[in-house]
This record gives structure tokens, C-alpha cells and sequence, in this order.
């Protein structure tokens, strides 16, 4: 009769063997069968003691080898015999033991079942397969278009995961069926999971249905807040408008209807407005004095310019940082009707990255406006950057901005615009002064 159990709670008992345990528990894993040696370092003097009284031999250092036989042999000696070793160990362990080739199969089972149920409830949607059944097909047979955030999601809890790949199946479904009609991110998202954050663009959902939505329209993932934009909005889906907002002096701006009255007002009482994405829906045009704007990055610099000014007749936008839709279509619309862009930000990786993907997307309408080494120098702070930022100067494309992000990487010191508000200011005079200054 074997005495399993018995042994295996001895052991338990005992600290001493815990860390040996653990590291035949390994061996088996590897070869399945009690094969192999281990060794521990630093034993204590108590695990020498244990582990001797086992296998009947005697250690003097502080390291203790032995073969996985020598210990199962050990055992078949005690009072405990017969055992089966690999019974023993699944007592100790509380759980069935497993080959690693054992523990990968049945995790690729366990896998390819999952995908099985979801490609099931799919597969009965309508007469032909909607694209939600070929997504995760995709995602299952080529890795691709959001695998790797469902299988860690998968791997923390399996029926959370499942349960997410149906609703963002049946978020597909509704799009395909409504055909582009706008809804709103919170309203469509509610509709579908009863959360109106959940496909947020920052949750796990969220950027689930973005990988669903770039196979769907076979396109990239996006890599900013402007691109998720405009790809939830290929769908029909709208994100919150509201919060997408530029601010804007001396921009006169056109619907289907003529000049829009309300921004027409500020443009007359020379006062600066805040332009909504959600406004900018009526808008079809939009027209800069002389056919240039001059774009900063930053509030401050942007209402020292607009009070230093405004009675001049000149076009100033300020984007607050990152690009939002609301600056891009207002750019969009100015670079259309022919006006030319000058671009001021900050002289740091982000100030540098946000400058050179505007003049990727506007190529000769951007000009860099005092973006230049000799700026860089006189608007040099004190704060110094970090390796994590340096690395968004690696990827600069302008030429004038790679000459920059040499003398950066040099000093390893963020500048900034408002060490720069003079000039500024006279750049935009001495604009003013070239054409004249006009009556509105």
C-alpha cells in the first residue's frame, strides 16, 4: 500500500524541503519523469540537515547537489515506502503535474477553444458571415489586429475576455448594419455594454474595437488622438467634440450659408474665440489675413501676441500642445484655401515631434518659425530631459529640426517659447508692416 499522502504531508511540514520542492518540481516539468540533478545555494543549516537525513549523505559547504533518483531513493527507504514519486509531488503541490510541452498543449487548447466559441456565435449572425466572424479568424490564424491585448486579457480571465470580444463583435455588427450613420462614442458604446466609457479610447475595449475597425477598413492602427479620431469616425462613430478645441484671432471662417455670424463678431471686435471640433462641423472654409497664420503651441505666448496685436491685421492660432482635431481641421481648411502656415513650439522632443508631423502632413504650406539652432539657444532653460524624451528626437524628419535636436542632444536642456516672446512678437509685426495694415 502506497503511503502518498503521508509522505507528501511530512514534507509540507517541514520548511526544509520547500526550496528542494520547488526545484524538482522543475526537473519534472522538463523531462517528465524523476530525471536530472539540482542544486541549492547559501542552504540553510536546517535544509542540510533535512535533505541528508534523506538521501543518507553528508554536506559541509553551503551547497547541496543532488540527483532527483538519489532523492526518490532516499524516500523508498523511510518509513513512508512504497511511494510514487510523482503522486507525492502532486499531494505536495496541490495540483496535477505537468510537462511543460504538456502545460503548452493544453494551452493551446485551451486557446483554440476560446476562438471556437467566439467564431460559433458569430457564425450564425445573418446569412453571410459578418465581419466581425472574420476578424476574429484573422486575429486567430495570423496573430494580428488586437491578438496580443485579447490573449492578455485571456491569460488574467478568460470569461472577462470572451465577454469582451462579444460585445466589441457586436459593436462590428451594428456599425455594418447602420452604414456610417453618426452616433455618438458614449451613446453607441451604452447601447452595446451598457457603459458609455467603455469603448473609450484609453480602455481595453476601446482599443480592441480600433483593431477591429483597421481590419474592417483594412487601414493602420492609429498612432495619435487625431488618427483614433478619424478612424472611429470612418465608422460613423463620434467622439466627444466638446472637448477638442482651438483657439483662434483674426480667422474668418465660412459655412454653406456665408460667413459664420457668430466667429464674423469676434473677427470684427478684433477679439480672440475658442473653436470647437463640434462647431467646425458647419464649417467649410476658412480664410487667414493675407493668406498666413501664425500658429504657437502654447496659451501664454498665444494671448501675449493676440494683446500685442490686435490691431494689426494678422491670423493666430494656438493648438495647447498635442494636436487635437479641432486645431487639424482648422489647419486643414487654412492650408486649402492657400494661406501659409508658420509654426512655433516649444524647442523639446515633444514641442520638436508635434512640429515635424505638422510639416510631414502640410509639406511646403509649414514654415518653422523660430525653431532654428540660434532659437534654441536663446530659449534654453534650466529643465533638463530625460533619455526617455530624447528618444521622439530620433525620429525628426526635417532637415532644420535634425540640426536642432543635435544642439538638444548636446545641451540635454528643454527651451521653451515663452523665453522667446520678443521676437516672437516682432515676427509678427514685421509681418503686419510687410503688407500694410488693411481696414476690416
Amino acid at each position: 500500500m502506497y503511503n502518498n499522502k503521508e509522505c507528501a504531508e511530512y514534507l509540507k511540514k517541514n520548511e526544509a524541503y520547500s526550496r528542494l520542492m520547488r526545484e524538482l518540481r522543475k526537473k519534472w516539468e522538463s523531462f517528465g519523469r524523476t530525471a536530472g540533478s539540482v542544486t541549492l545555494k547559501n542552504v540553510t543549516e536546517a535544509e542540510r540537515r533535512a535533505i541528508s537525513g534523506i538521501v543518507g549523505k553528508s554536506f559541509t559547504d553551503g551547497t547541496v547537489t543532488i540527483t532527483f533518483r538519489e532523492f526518490e531513493q532516499g524516500l523508498q527507504k523511510t518509513r513512508f515506502a512504497p511511494i510514487n514519486m510523482k503522486t507525492v509531488m502532486e499531494e505536495y503541490f496541490a495540483s496535477p503535474l505537468q510537462t511543460n510541452q504538456e502545460q503548452k498543449d493544453q494551452k493551446q487548447r485551451e486557446r483554440e477553444e476560446f476562438f471556437g466559441r467566439l467564431l460559433t456565435c458569430f457564425e450564425g449572425c445573418g446569412e453571410n458571415r459578418p465581419t466581425a466572424f472574420h476578424w476574429i479568424r484573422e486575429m486567430q490564424d495570423r496573430k494580428k489586429y488586437g491578438y496580443q491585448i485579447l490573449i492578455k486579457e485571456f491569460v488574467r480571465e478568460p470569461k472577462a475576455a470572451e465577454i469582451l470580444v462579444r460585445n466589441v463583435g457586436s459593436a462590428l455588427i451594428r456599425l455594418e448594419e447602420t452604414g456610417g450613420e453618426e452616433s455618438l462614442l458614449a451613446v453607441f458604446a451604452a447601447s452595446v455594454s451598457g457603459n458609455p466609457h467603455y469603448f473609450d479610447r484609453g480602455t481595453v475595449a476601446g482599443q480592441l474595437l480600433t483593431h477591429a475597425v483597421c481590419f474592417w477598413k483594412n487601414a493602420d492602427v492609429p498612432q495619435s488622438a487625431y488618427e483614433w479620431r478619424e478612424c472611429m469616425q470612418s465608422v460613423g462613430i463620434v467622439p466627444d467634440n466638446i472637448a477638442s478645441m482651438v483657439h483662434v484671432f483674426g480667422v474668418r471662417l465660412e459655412t454653406a450659408d456665408g460667413p459664420h455670424p457668430a466667429y464674423e463678431a469676434f473677427y470684427h471686435r478684433k477679439e480672440p474665440y475658442v473653436l470647437t471640433a463640434e462647431n467646425l462641423k458647419s464649417i467649410i472654409g476658412a480664410k487667414a489675413e493675407h493668406n498666413r497664420v501664425y500658429v504657437v503651441e502654447n496659451e501664454m505666448v498665444f494671448l501675449y501676441l493676440v494683446e500685442n496685436a490686435k490691431d494689426q491685421d494678422v491670423s493666430i492660432v494656438c493648438t495647447s500642445g498635442q494636436l487635437r482635431v479641432a486645431a487639424i481641421r482648422l489647419l486643414d481648411q487654412l492650408a486649402e484655401s492657400g494661406a501659409d502656415i508658420c509654426y512655433s513650439g516649444d524647442l523639446d522632443p515633444a514641442g520638436m515631434d508635434i512640429a515635424d508631423r505638422l510639416w510631414q502632413r502640410y509639406g511646403d504650406r509649414l514654415h518653422l518659425w523660430r525653431m532654428g539652432s540660434g532659437d534654441y539657444r536663446e530659449s534654453m532653460s534650466g529643465e533638463e530631459l530625460s533619455e526617455v524624451q530624447l528618444v521622439k528626437l530620433k525620429r525628426l524628419k526635417n532637415v532644420t529640426l535634425c540640426h536642432t535636436a543635435e544642439l538638444v542632444q548636446e545641451e540635454n536642456l528643454a527651451g521653451y517659447q515663452e523665453n522667446l516672446l520678443g521676437k516672437l512678437l516682432d515676427d509678427v509685426l514685421s509681418g503686419c508692416r510687410m503688407y500694410g495694415k488693411t481696414k476690416r
